[in-house]
């Protein structure tokens, strides 16, 4: 955060949930500003020449408002959902919390992002029997030449990949999270790991007709773009480091086995056969901004902006996947889009001010 770093002694590790709200804590504490928590908002509307936020705590009158609720506020699960036969269970990672509360039986894991592949394993781990649906995701080693991916990322500067470095801002804000996941041996979690655990692989959940379940026969090419893309990262990488003269300090160049798809994956299954007794939808999360009634929606229901700076005097947008950066939807990403966005807010705060005070006059 700005002004306030790591304090520990193992900064290449990685942090729990309590010591992540612990750290949040202290930061707010070392700002002194005044953070109400348990705090709802319950609408924000055009009031006057500014907004008007009411919240369970009663309503506050402001020139300008930072919208920084995040993009995972509430489980993306597709329209296909509701057609599973009646009787099976269904649920999302918000609701999941281990594989006792589970029927007993087999599990559709759909969606193998960060999420999707550690439940699977998870579930797997117990003995039950688990498919996995794929789609497109993001394939990385969690370590490479003896570094953690993310260090390699941040050095290289990939992460400050801004707007006009990409061709299609759309998509890159549709990404999949990656799939990593912090173990303290720092292993790799991707579909080789699964399979040779006994998890089966199919293809992306494309229906559901009269109990069965239709999967895309286009795994090969979801798999095999997944594994060009990491390699082309790799490269990018090892380039950077012999022009950055780090090669010396890290391990070897190298790169990691093929995902190991099954080539004639089945293209149905029989969601009534009982062999699965339930389905987990690992499909993603998006924003919740039902609360907030001004005009700024394009067709989608997406917040229109241009780098945070949403179309409505006084009106900002902050942790956004993609807002300026790649590392925008990160902690440490918010830092460098809050410092351009404060300097865009005191501007307009000054220029509202003035005209207030013509008008006064």
């Amino acid at each position: 955060m700005p002004g306030h770093t790591y304090q520990g002694d193992d900064p290449d590790g990685y942090r729990t949930m309590p010591e992540t709200i612990s750290f949040l804590e202290r930061y707010a504490e070392s700002l002194a500003a005044p953070v109400y928590t348990q705090t709802r908002v319950g609408s924000v509307a055009a009031h006057g020449v500014g907004y008007r936020v009411a919240t369970n705590r009663g309503s506050w009158d402001c020139e300008a408002v930072v919208i920084a609720t995040g993009a995972c506020n509430i489980p993306s699960v597709p329209a296909v959902a509701a057609a599973l036969p009646a009787g099976m269970e269904s649920l999302t990672p918000l609701e999941y919390r281990n594989p006792d509360q589970l029927d007993e039986g087999g599990v559709l894991v759909v969606g193998a992002s960060s999420t999707g592949v550690q439940i699977a394993e998870e579930l797997r781990a117990t003995g039950r029997e688990v498919t996995l649906s794929v789609g497109e995701h993001v394939r990385l080693p969690r370590m490479y030449r003896g570094k953690d991916i993310m260090w390699w990322m941040d050095a290289a500067d990939v992460f400050n990949e801004g707007l006009e470095d990409i061709d299609s801002v759309d998509r890159a804000r549709r990404l999949p999270s990656m799939q990593l996941i912090g173990s303290q041996n720092r292993r790799t979690l991707d579909l080789n790991a699964l399979i040779e655990q006994g998890i089966e692989v199919r293809g992306k959940l494309m229906g559901i007709n009269d109990g069965t379940a239709q999967f895309s026969g286009s795994l090969a090419n979801v798999v095999e773009l997944a594994d060009l893309k990491m390699n082309r990262l790799l490269t990018r990488l090892d380039e950077w480091a012999n022009d950055a003269s780090v090669s010396n300090h890290v391990g070897a160049p190298e790169r990691f086995a093929a995902t190991q798809y099954p080539k004639n994956a089945p293209l149905v299954a029989n969601l009534e056969s009982g062999r699965y007794k339930t389905v987990l939808w690992a499909t993603g999360f998006r924003p919740d901004h039902s609360w907030l009634d001004v005009p700024v929606f394009d067709r989608k229901g997406r917040i229109q902006h241009a780098g945070g700076v949403v179309d409505a005097p006084g009106m900002y947008l902050l942790g956004m996947p993609f807002l300026r950066t790649r590392k925008s939807s990160f902690i440490d990403g918010a830092a460098d889009d809050a410092r351009f966005l404060s300097d865009h807010l005191k501007d307009y705060l000054d220029h509202n001010s003035a005209r207030t005070l013509r008008a006064a006059g």
